[in-house]
């Protein structure tokens, strides 16, 4: 087994911390190589001893946020629970983890629009795609098990999918215009935790079959 050295693991973290802010701000075409060598205070010579070309270190700044999502979710779904319980705490999980670092909703937004200049055989790109597949099929398992269960009312999966990622991540990518609408920064804790309160509310009254 290779080892790698803890030197060789602060460069590369802290190249994949430089590459996140920077492709958040400018998006893949918008950054070059040696601006972020630049930035890390390394040569591009240097930077290319971790990756070979910015597509893959694009790639590799992707995966490294959704399995960092896909690590907390699966502990979270872990712990059990009924089905609204398991997607309350998805929420909250995944909005304090887009609250915490700014730059990874705006990176995981315009890597949906950059997608065909991204193309490419890349094992951080499977590994990305991997870690979104368990993401969202874990979800839609908790979707499908309180559907069966009849405590989430019968809806259209896929849809669902698309409109929990609308309401959870785009928020977080939306910047100055989601300050001038919240009417205060996003990244308020205060909030974040309003947000935790407004996307539970709302599903719990599009998708819980009310009990009463």
């Amino acid at each position: 087994m290779v080892r790698t050295s803890a030197a060789e693991v602060s460069a590369r973290d802290r190249i994949l911390e430089a590459a996140e802010e920077l492709f958040a701000r400018r998006g893949y075409a918008g950054v070059g190589i040696s601006e972020i060598a630049e930035t890390v205070g390394l040569s591009k010579s240097s930077l290319f001893h971790h990756f070979r070309t910015k597509a893959q270190l694009h790639a590799a700044t992707v995966e490294r946020i959704l399995s960092e999502i896909d690590l907390q979710l699966t502990r979270s779904l872990a712990q059990g629970g009924s089905a609204t319980e398991r997607l309350d705490r998805w929420v909250d999980l995944l909005i304090d983890l887009l609250a915490r670092t700014p730059a990874h909703a705006r990176v995981l937004l315009r890597a949906l629009f950059e997608d065909e200049e991204l193309a490419g055989d890349i094992d951080e790109r499977r590994e990305a795609d991997d870690a979104t597949r368990r993401i969202l099929q874990q979800v839609s398992n908790v979707l499908r098990d309180g559907m069966a269960q009849g405590e989430i009312r019968a809806a259209n999966i896929p849809h669902t999918l698309q409109s929990l990622i609308g309401i959870v991540v785009y928020h977080f990518a939306s910047g100055d215009f989601g300050d001038e609408i919240v009417g205060a920064s996003i990244f308020d804790p205060r909030e974040v935790e309003r947000r935790k309160r407004e996307v539970k509310a709302f599903l719990h009254h599009g998708l819980v079959v009310s009990k009463s």
